[in-house]
């Protein structure tokens, strides 16, 4: 909460509020004292010295690139040690001296080298056959490393490789759904909560989405259509958010918040591939049935249950919004034609409110990104269904004319419940 933006708006605000005469000079000066002291942020020395300290480390590679080969086994391998003996310490002089960025940077490079030691054993004793299991080993060892130094940069590299472990994984054996990743997400979910870091829930929610898309392309499981999967995640992702940022501790809030952010802009990813990939744009899948495995719906629901239940703890209108849009969302699959031989106008219009809740939640909320979210959809729905392949091109134009003036009719009725000062 207390970041740089934020304390400028506040010292804007209270310089302003002062000569205004709402608060007193001395009530500005208890609350300036209040504040706890800002956290050094990045000058332009430190951003030299970071540049430098990689170039230094780019050379070193470089050359022991070059004289791999020439190098004996035992020796490449103490090199290795070395370089993250070497960043282990110059990460804790750092520490020790408050150079928080300079520590967790170094934390990041000694999590690189550590993978790049299981490279060389598995080269040098030919362990290649399970490289997705070295990539568990590395995640392993890097989230281990960010939980013991509280390195963001370590976390990035602990969810990087265990995102590419599990992509390999859903390769290797697409008829199995891979539930492990979930043990490594939680975990990395679990530091970013004690953290109460906006940095690291932003590599927990991105790495959430490499396992929906990953899990959703095995479109061959039970026949399923991969945006319609890619929506029941978005749904649990949005869901979750918001139930997690309406639990009462400024951690959970960050988390939850940050989590919400990334569900909304996936929610209005899947509604424009739900127009464009099911109406035959593009298509991932043949066949007429636009299925879903029964372990997603039940994630989309869940989805929406967390979503409501948001609501009904912060008492938010926006909130009870989301909830829709994300049930809209969901409710277009099963509402799809069966044979697919017409058009689904149905479908159509639960994507476009869906995507106007998601619009008029975020401006309830005061959410900025969400408000983004749902034009950015309502921009591609709209696109999905003008460019359709199939169908008369007048009957979509009648069919957005009337979706236009419903959402003109929603507006004034909107103008005339909502308080002067909501609208």
């Amino acid at each position: 909460m207390f970041d740089k933006a934020y304390r400028q708006r506040l010292e804007a605000d209270l310089a302003q509020w002062e000569a205004d005469g709402v608060i007193a000079p001395a009530a500005a000066v208890s609350i300036r004292n209040a504040l706890p002291p800002l956290s050094p942020g990045i000058n332009i020395a430190m951003v030299v010295a970071i540049v430098g300290g990689l170039l230094i480390a780019a050379a070193f590679l470089a050359f022991v690139a070059a004289h791999w080969t020439e190098i004996a086994r035992l020796v490449r391998f103490a090199i290795l040690l070395a370089g993250m003996v070497v960043a282990g310490g110059l990460g804790a002089w750092f520490a020790a001296r408050q150079r928080s960025v300079l520590a967790d940077l170094c934390a990041g490079v000694g999590a690189i080298i550590f993978g790049a030691g299981i490279a060389l054993v598995g080269q040098m004793y030919h362990l290649g056959d399970d490289f997705a299991g070295g990539m568990l080993l590395w995640s392993i060892g890097a989230l281990a490393t960010a939980m013991l130094t509280g390195s963001r940069g370590a976390l990035a590299v602990g969810l990087a490789s265990a995102s590419v472990w599990t992509c390999m994984r859903i390769t290797d054996a697409p008829d199995v759904l891979h539930l492990s990743f979930l043990i490594a997400w939680l975990f990395a979910a679990a530091l970013a909560f004690a953290w109460h870091s906006r940095v690291a829930a932003h590599l927990v929610a991105v790495a959430a989405l490499p396992w929906w898309i990953a899990t959703s392309l095995r479109f061959e499981l039970d026949g399923a259509q991969p945006s319609f999967v890619l929506a029941n995640g978005a749904a649990l992702l949005f869901g979750a958010g918001l139930a997690i940022a309406a639990a009462p501790s400024p951690r959970a809030l960050r988390l939850g918040s940050v989590l919400s952010i990334y569900g909304a802009f996936s929610l209005a990813v899947a509604a424009f591939l739900e127009v464009t990939t099911v109406d035959d744009l593009v298509r991932f899948r043949e066949g007429s049935r636009a299925g879903q495995p029964l372990w997603a719906i039940a994630c989309g629901i869940a989805g929406v249950i967390l979503a409501l239940a948001s609501a009904a703890i912060t008492r938010r209108a926006g909130e009870l919004l989301a909830a829709a849009a994300i049930a809209l969302v969901l409710l277009a699959a099963p509402v799809w034609p069966a044979s697919m031989a017409g058009e689904s106008w149905l479908a159509y219009a639960a994507l476009l409110a869906a995507m106007l809740c998601l619009v008029v939640s975020g401006m309830l909320d005061d959410v900025r990104p969400r408000i983004v979210a749902g034009w950015l959809g309502i921009a591609g729905v709209i696109a999905g269904i003008t460019w359709a392949v199939k169908g008369s091109l007048l009957r979509r134009s009648a069919f957005l004319a009337a979706a236009g003036v419903a959402a003109v009719v929603f507006a004034t009725a909107l103008n005339r419940l909502l308080p002067r000062t909501a609208r």
